[in-house]
């Protein structure tokens, strides 16, 4: 069977030249398609005699002379440099009888008499009659160095190349691989041979491969460092990354050869990036840490703070707990066998997880026993880490068996607790769980949660002292404030004490009702100026002489003179204050004021006013006289006492804040409770400062 007609297997066709019109090979010049083209080697047919009887395109190309001039010629004289005549003469009838080839490089003199260094192949050739001819083979010696010189470059380049090299035929199987994509791949060379990259690497998407491989062969168009990832052989334990770079191959005259790819295993770099980008993300939510948490003294906005930043960078979960006796001013050690009193602050998640139902609530208080794994992290002062959560593992994390069967639902399956240390003592724990976070908790984690946690602690050791020392205080202001009936004297009375803000102290603010002869009423407010404890005091010692001083039914102005002269005394306080008596007999007010805001007046019927009353100093300045103002006061009239931190702001001017007052004091029929609560719900500011003290006082009719 001739080659023409051996049939071809399927998915091996040959590659086909330019094609015309119905699939015929089209007509015409063509250029060169193939490495022997490209050398332009010249044929020459030679008879016994030497004389030429074939004489090809390439030798009319390579020597000068046209086929009419050089057929017939003795091929000596129009092939061999003179000065070689002899040597060729000789060669030649070496070969025409014994039959053996022989190969060389000779000048020859072209047509135009130029020389030319030619390489030639020769050997005997015989005809089916039994004739003998002389076959020789001849190219341009610089054209055949400089192809030697580019294969033995290329050849050498790609087998000493540091990336994986490969072509790959139009059907994507191997046809040539290097060593270095041999030793990626964990395959030798060899057995790439013939089959696909799906057959050898089913550790890496060959879908994935093949689509870029195909829209290679398709549009031509070069994919450069294209990031795949995966498992090979050579490493089947550990996923690699690569980026991959594909080019079409096709020969001079267009036709697609295949595909060539250069691979480089770029997973060191993949993996320094990553760290790199963890480093950074670590910096920047350190950074953010510490200018989100810690932004008040209020012990659990300052715990909701740390969850907050914990969440969702460093876990899906996160619950902040303290030790109860930590909460309550006292240290806290725990022996091997004791359980741990701890109490929730605060609990986050990133997204609606039953996860959340599990914990405990803020506020909550919780006996967990010694084998649980926070009480371990907070009686060891030790972080505890269960990288991988397993179902036996859940008691020992969760508060109950109930949350355990929750924590189970909500997917946890990463733990991290790590105590909270401040000043060498143990607070608390943060608690870290991870449920949409596929990776389990690391070493850097851990760091990271340890450095927030020692950032955080300090801010909540800082607030929970300033805590202890603050309801110290507010106790004893709370003690030193009356509590008086709801009516006296022909008045109905209703009062308010707000707190500062948790960024503060308390302050000294006060109020007073004092029952006096005949049936009159004295109503006090007043303000100490600072906070703390020091201005709580100054407040009950104050009260104290009001109520003293009151007994004695003196004048607004005499009584406020004692206590100016009483203030002075109290290491330089000073203090504002309003003191009315109000007589329902006379259905009088007499109302004297050292440095206080001036109280309302609400009439009905008519808009309510600023009582128009001498300032007078602040308590403690000192030789400066006061004044009494005499109002009446008819039943359903009512009084408004009040002290600074009901009204002033640093954002509003005082004047528009005291319009907000009279606005709100449009119902004189409004009962005086609710009108308490509407005057600190709309105008206290939950950042102020200071201390409120509010006094409302309604004239009732006589029985």
């Amino acid at each position: 069977m001739s080659a023409a007609e051996r049939p071809v297997p399927e998915g091996h066709e040959p590659a086909r030249g330019p094609m015309g019109q119905n699939g015929e090979p089209a007509r015409g010049p063509i250029g060169p398609s193939g490495l022997l083209d490209v050398l332009g080697m010249a044929s020459v047919v030679l008879d016994v005699e030497g004389r030429i009887v074939l004489w090809s395109p390439q030798a009319e190309d390579l020597f000068g002379y046209p086929a009419h001039e050089a057929l017939g010629q003795y091929a000596a004289r129009i092939m061999v440099h003179e000065q070689h005549l002899d040597l060729v003469v000789k060669l030649f009838s070496d070969v025409m009888e014994t039959g053996e080839g022989w190969a060389g490089a000779f000048p020859i003199r072209r047509k135009d008499g130029s020389t030319r260094l030619v390489e030639f192949r020769n050997m005997r050739l015989l005809d089916d009659e039994g004739d003998v001819y002389a076959l020789g083979l001849c190219a341009d010696q610089t054209t055949v160095r400089r192809l030697e010189r580019d294969v033995a470059l290329s050849t050498r380049t790609i087998a000493q190349a540091p990336v994986g090299l490969a072509v790959l035929d139009t059907e994507l199987r191997y046809v040539s691989v290097n060593p270095a994509l041999a030793q990626l791949n964990g395959i030798p060379a060899e057995d790439h041979i013939g089959r696909t990259p799906r057959e050898l690497l089913p550790g890496v998407d060959a879908d994935a491969i093949e689509a870029v491989l195909r829209d290679v062969l398709r549009t031509g168009d070069p994919l450069i460092n294209h990031r795949i990832v995966g498992r090979t052989p050579a490493d089947p334990d550990r996923e690699h990354f690569w980026t991959i770079s594909l080019y079409r191959l096709e020969d001079t005259a267009g036709t697609v050869l295949g595909v060539a790819g250069m691979a480089v295993d770029i997973t060191e770099q993949h993996q320094a990036a990553v760290e790199a980008e963890s480093a950074r993300r670590r910096l920047a939510l350190i950074a953010d840490a510490s200018a989100r948490i810690g932004t008040t003294l209020e012990l659990d906005r300052t715990a909701r703070e740390l969850a907050d930043v914990a969440v969702p960078e460093l876990a899906d979960v996160a619950a902040v707990d303290l030790l109860e006796a930590v909460v309550e001013g006292r240290r806290s050690s725990l022996g091997p066998t004791e359980p741990a009193v701890i109490r929730a602050l605060a609990v986050q998640a990133d997204h609606a997880t039953e996860a959340l139902s599990a914990a405990d609530p803020p506020g909550h208080v919780t006996r967990y026993g010694p084998d649980r794994l926070v009480t371990e992290c907070v009686r060891t002062a030790s972080p505890v880490m269960v990288a991988h959560v397993q179902e036996e593992d859940l008691p020992r994390i969760a508060r109950s068996p109930e949350a355990a069967v929750q924590l189970g639902r909500a997917g946890v399956h990463s733990y991290l607790a790590v105590p909270l240390i401040a000043r060498g003592e143990v607070l608390g724990a943060l608690d870290l769980k991870r449920t949409r976070n596929p990776l389990p908790f690391s070493e850097d984690d851990l760091l990271l949660a340890r450095e927030l946690a020692a950032r955080a602690a300090v801010q909540i050791d800082n607030a929970r002292w300033y805590q202890n020392a603050r309801d110290t205080a507010l106790t004893l202001q709370r003690s030193l404030l009356p509590s008086h009936p709801a009516v006296t004297g022909g008045l109905e009375v209703a009062s308010r004490y707000q707190p500062a803000g948790a960024s503060a102290e308390v302050g000294g603010d006060w109020f007073d009702v004092i029952p006096l002869e005949d049936g009159k009423t004295a109503l006090v407010v007043g303000d100490v100026m600072g906070s703390g404890i020091d201005a709580a005091t100054t407040m009950g010692r104050l009260r104290t002489a009001t109520h003293t001083l009151a007994s004695l039914d003196l004048e607004p102005t005499r009584l406020l003179e004692h206590l100016d002269k009483i203030t002075e005394g109290l290491d330089h306080s000073i203090a504002t204050c309003v003191y009315a008596v109000h007589d329902p007999k006379l259905r009088q007010c007499r109302i004297a004021n050292a440095g206080h805001l001036p109280p309302v007046r609400v009439h009905p019927g008519r808009p309510p006013e600023l009582l128009e009353l001498p300032t007078g100093a602040p308590l403690g300045v000192g030789g400066v006289a006061f004044s009494t103002t005499t109002i009446d006061l008819l039943p359903g009239d009512q009084l408004v006492f009040y002290t600074d931190g009901l009204v002033e702001t640093r954002q509003h001017p005082l004047d528009e804040r005291l319009d907000a007052l009279l606005e709100l004091l449009d119902d004189p029929d409004r009962p005086l409770e609710e009108c308490c609560d509407l005057l600190l719900r709309t105008l206290h500011q939950p950042d102020n400062s200071d201390d409120v003290a509010l006094l409302i006082a309604r004239v009732l009719t006589p029985s």
